[in-house]
């Protein structure tokens, strides 16, 4: 592994030994993002930078053997958006190279703890336009709801995703229907490397 991926690496388990709290964690571990993003290109390969004309593009970077963490290198092209979705944990997101958009939403139905998957309304929370260099958090309580995606009038964007679990999966939205459904997310594999998974 990389010498800055390995001292990243460090920073995020000792945070989240250090720590119970995800807001603590991610407090911790934003500042460490951002002196990430300053040496990415030092470590970033061809295989974290691939990209889809039909959709963005999710490229593991490394994961924990306990699936405990994981970072991911996003591609996206102009217009290339998420649907409305959450994570079920807490991540911090640190933007490299264009623009990132992210459109968050709230839950308001009064049917989260007894009805999770039906009956829900989103309404429209806050907007942000995140260019190189800035960082973002979310948590896990109440779940995180957001679109995320790069305006059609803007560049390719690349953005690293650090997360409290191997996302492999997470909740979307349809917002007409009020419904949610867990989705198998799709992404790059990590290979044989060792130096990608660890421990």
């Amino acid at each position: 592994m990389h010498p800055h991926l390995e001292s990243f690496w460090w920073a995020c388990a000792d945070a989240v030994g250090r720590y119970s709290g995800p807001c603590d964690i991610v407090r911790a571990l934003a500042p460490q993002m951002r002196k990430l993003l300053q040496v990415a290109p030092e470590f970033l390969q061809p295989r974290h930078r691939q990209g889809c004309p039909d959709q963005y593009t999710r490229n593991p970077i490394f994961a924990g053997e306990d699936d405990a963490l994981s970072l991911y290198a996003l591609v996206w092209a102009p217009g290339q958006r998420t649907p409305i979705h959450d994570h079920g944990t807490w991540g911090v997101v640190g933007v490299l190279e264009g623009v990132l958009e992210e459109q968050s939403f709230v839950r308001v139905d009064e049917g989260a703890a007894t009805h999770p998957d039906e009956g829900i309304e989103l309404t429209p929370g806050g907007y942000v336009l995140l260019p190189p260099g800035a960082v973002v958090t979310f948590l896990p309580d109440p779940d995180h709801i957001h679109e995320t995606g790069v305006p059609a009038n803007c560049g390719p964007t690349l953005s690293l995703h650090l997360y409290g679990r191997f996302l492999n999966a997470f909740h979307v939205y349809d917002k007409a229907a009020g419904t949610r459904r867990l989705v198998q997310q799709e992404h790059t594999e990590l290979g044989d490397d060792e130096t990608r998974r660890v421990a």
